[in-house]
């Protein structure tokens, strides 16, 4: 199961363009290579996609399931993460009508769907429900084999989460392919998946096979490319998140991107943990990922710095910011392009 370019896909956002926990349907109408006919989001039905988002896609934002009928959808991704995973009843009942009307789901939430009692007997031949956040079966153990690779293994990491880490790994895979190298986006989480169509979903595996995971499907393409973009997750930072670690492990990188917003300095979510200045931060990824030379270095090629609430002239002034304070190249990778971040890994 996944999305294909010919799907006409209908996005259930509700609350979640101009809310924080839309970040799945944001990115889908950012990246996804599938027809998205309609938004779902009664709070800005009628509005502009560009105007709202700055996302430069025209899709008609609708206030109901119903309403996006119209418009003939084939598929409805679920494009929201609501408190506590579950959506709420008004949207639960808009998931049934669609299953009800022939269409299939995917669903990015950490509840499962593809085998409820409310689903399951309204599916007709060929109607499908892709539940993305399981974990693959057949998973091992962590083994570092993915060092043994010959491709280049550039791996996002940050200093908090959502700040950026998917979409600095997609730009970067988008500027190797115009390039011409044989490029990989390895999805690691619900929404790259989705674009993608492969990847893990780190958060839907058990800890002790996290590496083992991220290790079968950097292999499973280390060996037909010439790098690949592994999209990180969490930050060594933040008190909450355990999925950076494995990913270091699980992909052995050959390179490093430390992504960051600007002018951010506590983690988000834990106001009582500051960031700690650039250079110490990459000073910590760096000695993470070789482990005391345990494994080889991994060096941080660039900075790819979240600039989207700053103006034109405050974001290039953060830019030289950063670049001075690092000694790093540095650039906003969704508002300039990667091609800066990209040269800089070749050039390591």
């Amino acid at each position: 199961m996944r999305i294909l370019p010919e799907h006409r896909v209908a996005i259930l956002q509700h609350g979640g363009i101009r809310g924080q926990f839309g970040k799945t349907g944001l990115a889908m109408l950012r990246y996804s290579e599938a027809q998205i006919v309609a938004v779902i989001d009664a709070d800005c039905a009628g509005g502009s996609i560009p105007q709202l988002t700055g996302i430069p896609r025209e899709v008609p934002i609708v206030a109901s399931l119903r309403e996006a009928l119209r418009y003939q959808p084939q598929v409805l991704v679920t494009g929201i993460a609501p408190p506590g995973g579950a959506l709420p009843e008004a949207w639960w009942q808009e998931v049934k009508e669609a299953v009800a009307a022939g269409l299939c789901v995917v669903n990015g939430l950490h509840t499962p769907m593809a085998e409820h009692p409310d689903l399951k007997p309204l599916l007709r031949e060929g109607q499908w429900i892709w539940d993305v956040r399981r974990e693959p079966p057949g998973l091992k153990l962590g083994s570092g084999a993915a060092r043994e690779l010959p491709c280049l293994r550039v791996l996002t990491v940050g200093t908090d989460m959502a700040i950026g880490k998917m979409s600095t790994s997609i730009e970067l895979h988008r500027a190797s392919l115009k390039r011409g190298l044989r490029s990989a986006f390895i999805a690691s989480g619900q929404t790259g998946i989705m674009i993608a169509g492969d990847g893990v979903p780190l958060d839907a595996v058990r800890v002790d096979f996290a590496a083992g995971a991220v290790e079968q499907v950097v292999l499973r393409y280390g060996r037909d490319h010439d790098i690949l973009h592994i999209e990180g997750q969490g930050s060594l930072l933040n008190p909450a998140s355990t999925a950076t670690l494995p990913l270091i492990r699980g992909s052995q990188p050959t390179h490093l991107i430390l992504v960051h917003r600007a002018g951010q300095t506590h983690i988000r979510s834990y106001p009582h943990v500051p960031i700690p200045p650039l250079p110490e931060v990459i000073r910590l990824y760096e000695m993470v990922a070789s482990a005391a030379g345990a494994f080889a270095p991994a060096p941080v090629a660039g900075v790819a710095l979240n600039t989207a609430h700053l103006s034109e002239e405050e974001a290039q002034s953060a830019i030289a910011q950063v670049e001075a304070e690092t000694g790093l190249p540095c650039t906003d990778a969704v508002r300039y392009g990667a091609e800066k971040l990209l040269e800089a890994v070749l050039k390591r």
